[in-house]
């Protein structure tokens, strides 16, 4: 199996929808950057800009100023299903929803180079992200924001989709801390988090002890 494309292990992945709007003419609310500046510095690996609902100008302009953070910190962005904006602001790659852009399509258009991730919820949906580089599966755990799609997937079902892939699995779906050892022993090459550390008290002391977890320096 190739290696995950970024480490440490750890991708944080927005939600600007946690923080008050951001004033007139700005791209971040003071609080949002504030969190998202103190992760990328205490050493995500990897950052997923994830906002479905904003129109390409606001998206971009956010991941135009993310980018810049993110290169300076050596981290790697990838901009969620938006292969225009990836390439438009040189970001390091896409994320592709289940029901997004097909793998083969987004590889045309950014080249062989750049990332491309995928989210996986089934044996269907991970055939269909041949090509891609690294597959987030989940929800794992309960967490608030999918309960009305469902039950969580559980760790039997993460190891059953780490067997079948090819290429490496974060987890993601109410993942602290003190899940990762489990999410680890199942086979995941990491995880992908969001509430955890963006509704962290300390986001760097959290990001220090992912890293901690996942067996990084």
């Amino acid at each position: 199996m190739r290696p995950l494309p970024f480490s440490p292990p750890l991708c944080l992945v927005t939600d600007r929808r946690r923080f008050p709007a951001p004033e007139p003419g700005q791209a971040f609310a003071a609080e949002e950057w504030r969190v998202l500046d103190l992760a990328i510095g205490a050493g995500v690996g990897a950052v997923q800009l994830r906002e479905k609902d904003l129109d390409g100008r606001a998206l971009c302009e956010r991941a135009a100023l993310l980018g810049e953070r993110c290169r300076a910190a050596g981290v790697k962005l990838v901009v969620n299903d938006r292969v225009d904006i990836a390439l438009g602001v040189g970001a390091d790659g896409v994320h592709l929803p289940a029901n997004g852009l097909p793998v083969d399509a987004a590889r045309a258009l950014l080249g062989p180079a750049p990332l491309i991730g995928c989210s996986v919820h089934t044996a269907d949906e991970l055939a269909r992200s041949t090509g891609c580089d690294f597959v987030l599966f989940g929800p794992v755990f309960d967490t608030p924001a999918k309960r009305a799609f469902g039950a969580p997937q559980g760790v039997e079902a993460l190891a059953a989709m780490v067997r079948a892939a090819p290429v490496p699995v974060l987890a993601v779906g109410g993942i602290v801390p003190e899940r990762v050892g489990e999410v680890l022993r199942a086979g995941a090459a990491g995880v992908a988090v969001i509430a955890a550390i963006l509704d962290a008290a300390d986001p760097a002391a959290t990001v220090r002890r992912f890293r901690q977890m996942l067996g990084e320096p």
